[in-house]
């Protein structure tokens, strides 16, 4: 039977056997976490959202969240899991234990939210913004910012937000008509509306925290004007003690296609002229100090749309493997043959074998940038620091953009594999589709995504971390050469990459001549492309430690000495899973993104000449 939520044997081998995260805690930063500890960790996670999580999921779908008087519950078995949570010190895993964190490594935290939000990703978005919005007070608080707020935000006794979308300011930020007044005792004024605030409004804690973004009245235009503000929903004095409410309504809650667990609120500031927040950070540096949580929020949401495609890959697989329909290929003219799983179908197994080779990508890649951050936290050397940063900048947009797209593609082939029963609420698939689908919208829409690889990834400090990147798959590439059984897949792979620089030296020059519009049209086409050839990467990655190892099970490395060794032995398997899943993806999916890198060097510009009377209506 599969295992639900994530493949542990697969998360255990990115983490161990990839990335070697265990090494970690030669640093002093990491001291505690060898091996067992990290296994121990992620053991906890499993059981925690196996045995509490994952029932809250269909539970919180089919309850929703309800909006009365002002109030907003949440479906009540979300209660006792959100205590659980606080309890186990899970809010804000690799933050300063001096805060409420459990210092942990973040490639950890990422491997133990991998099962929690994987449980139910609409639950965990609560404790998840808070610990974004604990971030902020973190980096940019005062001292008694940080005091009043940050230790009971990072435990979860407090949840916090990020209010930043308006009515008629969305993806564009700088159009906001939040005001801020400054008032005689060092405080703001807050007046303005927000819309779309994922847990803006609940009763799972006493109060919320609310970073905002708002303009000081008299400040400059667009985002240059804008600054963030520390907006408590209920007043905290200086004591600690908690106050009057601070004038936060929620006036709405969305019905949305999914996530329903989560309340996605309306909220007014001020409207009875009581709403005061305190400068967080420095006046009109509001969106730089956003960015930081947005980052973190990207790779987030990347992961909650990853949890999606897991889940999804792994209940198809169990079904597939549980569900008799129709006679083998091989004994369709045998009348008396009997019905087989549909997993010895070849049409099942070609949708499996594309959702595995993206599931286990994506674990790979989403890993790789949480591993990078701890890079950076366990070096002194601030050359590497840099060159380990510039790879989190440039792989953040993949992170959430690539992965969202392709973790939705995952979810439809699930939904197929089930059939009609993929389409009906008694079974999982239909409400994993649903619920991944926000994940290509929010932090960010994946448009927006491509726009930030096109037009501030690519020339940043000069291209550096392009090279970088471009330097990182060399190297695997380099190995896999001298491997036997993947060679032919790195040569394919590094003539990807050189096509994929090709193509990116060439979209850069169109978007710095007069056809930057055309350049832009295809930067979402580039932004797959890019992570195609990541993804391969990280595909030939593990084949590459997989195949050695599989050899030695095997006795060999021809296809029959492998099978046999797979039948027998479960690491056998697993390895044969690798070599491939990587083969799979180079031999099958790399051709259609050669064909998708053609079209972009193309520079059809049909899509931005065309008048706009033409499109119809």
């Amino acid at each position: 039977m599969a295992q639900p939520i994530a493949d542990r044997r697969d998360v255990d081998f990115v983490l161990f056997e990839q990335l070697h995260v265990e090494e970690l805690s030669k640093h002093e930063k990491f001291a505690d976490f060898n091996k067992k500890t990290v296994d121990l960790i992620i053991s906890e996670a499993r059981n925690l959202a196996i045995k509490e999580v994952l029932p809250t999921q269909k539970i919180g779908d089919e309850e929703g969240c309800k909006l009365e008087n002002g109030v907003v519950t949440v479906p009540e078995s979300f209660h006792r899991v959100y205590d659980l949570i606080k309890e186990g010190e899970w809010v804000a895993m690799p933050e300063d234990p001096e805060w409420g964190g459990q210092g942990m490594p973040r490639t950890v935290s990422l491997a133990a939210g991998d099962y929690l939000v994987g449980g139910n990703f609409a639950f965990m978005m609560y404790p998840g913004l808070t610990h974004g919005a604990g971030k902020l007070v973190e980096e940019f608080g005062t001292e008694k910012q940080k005091k009043l707020f940050l230790k009971k935000m990072y435990t979860g006794e407090w949840a916090g937000t990020m209010l930043l979308t308006e009515p008629e300011a969305g993806s564009d930020v700088g159009a906001l008509t939040t005001t801020a007044v400054k008032n005689d005792d060092g405080t703001y004024s807050i007046t303005g509306a927000k819309i779309f605030i994922s847990g803006g409004e609940h009763n799972l804690v006493d109060n919320i925290i609310h970073p905002v973004l708002a303009r000081i009245v008299g400040a400059p235009a667009g985002t240059k004007g804008i600054s963030l503000f520390l907006v408590p929903k209920i007043w905290v004095n200086d004591d600690g003690s908690m106050g009057e409410f601070n004038d936060v309504v929620c006036t709405g809650i969305e019905e949305k296609m999914g996530i329903h667990g989560n309340s996605t609120c309306s909220l007014t500031l001020g409207g009875k002229g009581k709403c005061r927040g305190t400068l967080l950070g420095e006046e009109n540096k509001g969106m730089k100090a956003m960015f930081l949580m947005m980052n973190e929020a990207r790779l987030l949401v990347g992961l909650q749309g990853f949890s999606c495609a897991s889940s999804a890959y792994m209940n198809a697989l169990n079904y597939a493997r549980e569900r008799k329909q129709g006679k083998n290929l091989l004994q369709s003219m045998n009348e008396n043959a009997p019905s087989v799983p549909i997993i010895q179908h070849p049409d099942v197994r070609r949708q499996l074998m594309i959702m595995k080779s993206y599931v286990e990508g994506m674990r790979s890649i989403l890993y790789y940038v949480g591993h990078c951050s701890d890079k950076i936290a366990t070096t002194d050397d601030e050359n590497e620091k840099a060159r380990y940063q510039g790879l989190v900048e440039i792989l953040t947009p993949i992170a959430k953009g690539y992965i969202t797209d392709k973790a939705f593609e995952v979810c439809s082939h699930g939904v197929q594999v089930y059939g009609g029963y993929g389409y009906i609420k008694e079974y999982p698939m239909e409400q994993l589709m649903r619920d991944c689908r926000i994940t290509m919208i929010y932090e960010g829409t994946n448009g927006i995504q491509a726009m930030d690889l096109l037009g501030r990834k690519l020339g940043m400090k000069k291209g550096k971390p392009v090279m970088d990147l471009f330097g990182e798959m060399q190297k695997t590439i380099a190995a896999a050469k001298g491997i036997a059984g993947i060679e032919a897949y790195a040569v394919k792979l590094e003539a990807a990459v050189n096509k994929l620089g090709e193509v990116a030296m060439h979209l850069g020059a169109t978007a710095m001549s007069p056809q930057v519009m055309t350049a832009f049209a295809h930067a979402h086409p580039f932004l797959e492309v890019a992570g195609d050839v990541v993804m391969a990467w990280m595909l030939l990655w593990r084949a590459s430690i997989a195949a050695p190892l599989l050899e030695k099970l095997a006795g060999g490395f021809d296809p029959e000495a492998r099978r046999t060794a797979a039948e027998k032995n479960k690491n056998a398997a697993f390895y044969e899973g690798q070599v491939r899943g990587a083969e799979y993806f180079i031999q099958s999916v790399l051709p259609v993104t050669y064909g998708k890198m053609k079209a972009i060097m193309n520079s059809c510009g049909a899509a931005v000449e065309i008048p706009e009377a033409s499109f119809g209506g």
